[in-house]
């Protein structure tokens, strides 16, 4: 199977799952609904390592595939790459977006008190421990940019096997980041918490694609 099938497949089980999470008990009101939380939570985690891990396997036969336009993507989806795919810290602006909004809608509860659970209810240690996430996935996202600065620079010789394995490794980089940001993210938040900042992920995703589809037609390419 191709990339883009395997992606196409696993874009629709992730719709799935989404859709499996926003119609799961929250907060779960019993042991049951819990568990059943957990288990979706960790197959969307789940989902997203099998991702990463089958986009750097298949960079090994072919990297530069996924530096060009592949089949299905949007103009805005490529505006928005980075390093072939999305930044990691886009993960920390989509949990102080959605805190921000949630955190105005309960405003009238927390100020008597009344703690949400939600995203909207990080406490101030987690916010600490995010923003210290932030700061290290900044440094390793400069330290794989810089790696693939060097690699354009290089002007020695024709573009040969050598050199598209570093670029292989270099995507690899990225991809073990991006799937690291959200593991560790996982890590910091609460069961409901870390839910509702997977809807939030997946919406954000499939927005971003339609809306970028819908300017391309606009536009006429496609």
């Amino acid at each position: 199977m191709s990339f883009h099938l395997f992606y196409e497949t696993w874009s629709d089980e992730l719709r799935r799952l989404a859709h499996q999470l926003r119609q799961a008990p929250v907060p779960p009101a019993t042991e049951d609904d819990r568990r059943q939380l957990q288990q979706l939570v960790q197959k969307v985690t789940s989902h997203y390592a099998e991702y990463h891990r089958s986009k750097s396997e298949a960079a090994k036969s072919d990297a530069l595939a996924f530096f060009a336009t592949a089949p299905g993507t949007t103009s805005l989806e490529l505006s928005l790459q980075w390093i072939a795919g999305w930044r990691p810290t886009t993960a920390f602006h989509l949990i102080y977006t959605e805190s921000s909004i949630l955190l105005q809608a309960h405003v009238a509860d927390i100020l008597r008190g009344v703690h949400t659970g939600d995203l909207g209810d990080l406490s101030q240690e987690q916010f600490r421990r995010v923003s210290q996430l932030k700061s290290e996935t900044v440094q390793q996202e400069d330290e794989i940019t810089d790696l693939l600065c060097d690699w354009q620079d290089e002007t020695t010789g024709m573009v040969g096997n050598i050199k598209m394995e570093r670029l292989a490794a270099i995507l690899e980089k990225a991809e073990d980041l991006r799937l690291k940001t959200i593991t560790s993210i996982m890590k910091l938040l609460t069961l409901r918490q870390a839910a509702e900042f997977l809807v939030a992920a997946a919406d954000l995703h499939f927005g971003i694609r339609a809306w970028g589809a819908q300017h391309d037609r606009h536009r006429g390419m496609v």
